[in-house]
């Protein structure tokens, strides 16, 4: 059965929300995007989505969605075991402390792309996008990403994780607290992509 149009628009917001943040939306997050007043009924169209091969399912995430039929799910494997690289700042930036040594092993649908490594956040100016101080990040190495993706930044040797943004001709990196103010990146200073978001693990 051919998706209706309804359907169709909400597999475009999952391949938006994948580019932007890397990482699906949760299916309470698509029943807000269309007014649904129940989350079944995000859940009946993602299910007839699946049905039309437009993509897979994995139940027991609540971000288990994954674009292309179940044939194309493992092309990477099944368990990861991920770095834990250092600290990124949900504040104002902060120096590399050079990692913990430690490893995670994390299943692998977990994450929309798959990622290299994890930073302990620590700070709270990404808390409006569900990052909080002390979750493990996960980080696919880049050196580039689009306008709108959460970015690890390096500035001046400083890690920050920020919503990558431009403003006129400026680099900006916008906080998702109002607490905090946006960081405008000078023409000079000593900045770099370090990655982009994959999606975090938290510890309770």
């Amino acid at each position: 059965m051919l998706p209706t149009a309804q359907q169709r628009a909400i597999l475009a917001f999952i391949r938006e929300r994948i580019d932007t943040d890397g990482m699906p939306p949760s299916q309470l997050e698509i029943a807000a995007e269309f007014g649904f007043k129940h989350n079944s009924t995000a859940r009946y169209h993602l299910r007839a989505l699946e049905q039309a091969g437009a993509l897979t399912l994995a139940p027991a995430h609540p971000r288990g969605i994954r674009l292309g039929p179940p044939g194309q799910r493992r092309q990477r494997p099944e368990y990861l075991r991920l770095p834990v690289l250092g600290r990124v700042a949900g504040g104002a930036p902060i120096g590399n402390d050079g990692g913990d040594d430690a490893q995670m092993l994390v299943d692998s649908s977990c994450f929309a792309q798959t990622p290299d490594y994890f930073l302990r956040v620590q700070g709270d100016s990404m808390r409006d996008d569900g990052i909080f101080d002390g979750d493990l990040v996960a980080v696919k190495q880049t050196p580039t990403a689009r306008i709108g993706q959460i970015v690890v930044a390096r500035i001046d040797g400083e890690l920050t994780i920020k919503r990558l943004k431009l403003i006129g001709a400026r680099i900006a990196l916008l906080p998702r607290n109002p607490d905090y103010a946006p960081i405008d990146v000078p023409d000079d200073a000593d900045f770099a992509i370090e990655g982009i978001y994959c999606g975090l693990v938290r510890r309770s």
